[in-house]
């Protein structure tokens, strides 16, 4: 087992949820300390109830369990962080801060910083490339871009190791769906593994950048384990695994469930997903520390329906 205490902030999410337990299973149980606003009940051992706009509570976590590095995951995503964007900007910057500031202060190594293809916008047609230009549409996007800017800050002139991944929408089969535009990507395999129709929020072409939970959590340690010196970008990574649009994900699914039906009713989350880009260039991450995605959209089709009818325990006829 590594030698490294972890602190995972916002570990009852959709990521932190699924990446508390892959980091266990790397550096072992009570190495890896969750922490949320509430205790997960299926989750009790070596967790601790934190509000992390409370910086002086996150420091004694820190300072009582010596922490060393802090993946600081809590956040309100794109759609709900539309119904109240002052809030959204306060909670997600404020918690970012109370990161940067204990962690500078008790020399915690590592932070890792999740951003999202949300900090990208309308000058941003088709692929996006590492270094284009940022111009997001959501207080939710425009909260990650400041994040991605404060990192390098505290890179550049506290010399602090911050490392960050620009996340496509993630599709899992382990939690549900928490409110991000891509969300929908998830929500629909549920639906069709419990036999109902899907009612899409999104138009039947909106193409939008994805990736498998599995791979993105490869991406994240896989880029958390890389050498200092091989981390070129310090704002955040370029991630991409797939680029699909709703008829490509319902015909993946009509493959293995034929009777599987969809309707589309496009709302106010059209608007935010033709704000982002159609795919995603990760050179600089491939080239800096090696990522490769192992998910296609079929392949993450038949291991999603096959968890999800064990979840649900139905069984094919």
């Amino acid at each position: 087992m590594k030698t490294e205490s972890i602190l995972v902030i916002g570990a009852n999410g959709q990521i932190g949820s699924v990446l508390v337990e892959y980091l266990r299973g790397i550096y072992g149980d009570n190495k890896v300390i969750a922490s949320d606003l509430r205790v997960n009940p299926d989750r009790q051992d070596y967790f601790e109830v934190l509000d992390a706009t409370d910086g002086t509570a996150l420091q004694q976590i820190v300072k009582r369990h010596k922490i060393t590095q802090i993946y600081h995951l809590a956040a309100i995503l794109s759609a709900k962080g539309e119904q109240d964007p002052l809030n959204t900007w306060q909670i997600n910057m404020q918690t970012y801060f109370n990161v940067l500031e204990v962690a500078r202060e008790h020399g915690v190594k590592k932070i890792f910083y999740p951003s999202s293809i949300a900090v990208f916008g309308a000058h941003v047609h088709g692929s996006a490339d590492q270094f284009s230009y940022l111009d997001p549409s959501t207080v939710y996007g425009i909260s990650k871009a400041a994040g991605e800017n404060w990192s390098n800050y505290y890179f550049t002139r506290y010399g602090m190791d911050i490392r960050s991944l620009r996340y496509p929408g993630i599709i899992s089969y382990q939690s549900m769906p928490g409110g991000g535009t891509t969300d929908y990507a998830v929500d629909i395999y549920h639906k069709a593994v419990k036999g109902e129709h899907f009612d899409c929020f999104l138009k039947e072409d909106a193409t939008l950048p994805m990736i498998y939970m599995s791979d993105a959590l490869d991406a994240t340690v896989r880029l958390m384990e890389a050498p200092s010196e091989k981390i070129s970008v310090r704002t955040g990574y370029n991630l991409a695994g797939m680029s699909f649009s709703p008829k490509e994900i319902y015909e993946s699914i009509r493959k293995v469930i034929p009777a599987f039906e969809i309707s589309y009713n496009p709302d106010y989350r059209q608007a935010i997903a033709e704000s982002w880009p159609s795919e995603i260039d990760d050179s600089e991450a491939r080239k800096d520390w090696g990522w490769r995605p192992a998910y296609s959209l079929d392949k993450m089709t038949e291991e999603m329906i096959q968890e999800l009818r064990k979840k649900y325990e139905i069984v094919r006829s």
